[in-house]
C-alpha cells in the first residue's frame, strides 16, 4: 500500500493555490471538476511523491478547522530563505525552539491551516 495524498478544504481556490505554489514550490499536476458540486486541484512536490488535494466547494458552506486536524509539514534545504520570504509576504509565523535540536517554522495557510516548514 502506498500514500495517495491529504485533502484540506478551501475557501478560496486560487488564493490556497497560489500560497502552496509560491511559497511552498508545489505545482498543479491534475484538477477535477465534480460537477456543479466541487473543483477538485492536486497539488505535488518536485518529485511529485507527495500530494495535496484542494477541495473548493461551490455550495457556499463555511468551514471550522476543528481540532482534530494538526498540520501539513514540508522539507526544505533553505529555512532562512524560506523565512526572508514569509518575512516579505507579511505573514505572521512561529518558529521552533532555540533549545530543539530540530529548526522549523509554523505558518498559516490562507484559510487557517497550519504548514510546517522544516530545515531538512
Amino acid at each position: 500500500m502506498k500514500f495517495a495524498h491529504a485533502m484540506i478544504r478551501v475557501q478560496d481556490l486560487e488564493r490556497s493555490i497560489g500560497f502552496y505554489r509560491d511559497l511552498l514550490g508545489l505545482h498543479e499536476t491534475g484538477r477535477k471538476e465534480i460537477g456543479d458540486e466541487a473543483t477538485l486541484v492536486f497539488l505535488c512536490d518536485d518529485d511529485e511523491r507527495r500530494v495535496v488535494e484542494l477541495t473548493f466547494n461551490r455550495d457556499g458552506r463555511g468551514y471550522d478547522l476543528g481540532n482534530q486536524f494538526g498540520h501539513l509539514a514540508f522539507y526544505t534545504t533553505d529555512l532562512d530563505g524560506v523565512i526572508r520570504d514569509v518575512e516579505r509576504r507579511g505573514l505572521p509565523f512561529r518558529r521552533s525552539r532555540a533549545e530543539l535540536k530540530s529548526r522549523y517554522i509554523f505558518v498559516k495557510d490562507p484559510d487557517g491551516y497550519d504548514i510546517e516548514i522544516l530545515q531538512g
